[in-house]
């Protein structure tokens, strides 16, 4: 009669099994969204050294962060693991234009003019305007 070993698994083992190139898809869609790793952390409830943790290589965040991850940058589960790719990719310069953009909102109405009239000014002054950006009815 022939023994059937079995094989145990060693402490840690589930450890070693971690998606490939993780860390560096939060990263990129944590820098799409135009956050800091303090902002995110912030939204998830981790330190920003937490974040920069989970952005390594070899790290993999618990399954309960991971859904705080997926919902703090609008993005599902499947594109934070990589089995989906990443819809609406945008270029970490776009997305701090963005994030400043939407601070402009926050703005008084004359203070959203002001900025407005300089962005044009400056948009005109290096010869970038194509004729139909300008929105005469702001009140500008």
């Amino acid at each position: 009669m022939t023994q059937t070993r079995i094989r145990r698994r060693r402490p840690g083992q589930m450890k070693e099994r971690t998606l490939e190139g993780f860390g560096a898809r939060l990263k990129e869609i944590r820098l799409g969204t135009g956050l800091t790793q303090a902002e995110l952390g912030q939204k998830v409830g981790v330190s920003n050294r937490v974040i920069a943790y989970y952005e390594q290589e070899d790290a993999q965040p618990p399954g309960a962060l991971l859904v705080d991850l997926a919902r703090a940058l609008k993005v599902s589960t499947d594109e934070l693991l990589g089995v989906e790719p990443i819809r609406n990719r945008v270029s970490p310069k776009t997305a701090r234009l963005r994030k400043r953009l939407r601070q402009v909102e926050d703005l008084s109405t004359p203070d959203q003019r002001a900025v407005l009239k300089f962005v044009d000014a400056l948009v005109d002054s290096r010869g970038l305007r194509n004729g139909d950006d300008s929105d005469q009815d702001e009140g500008g």
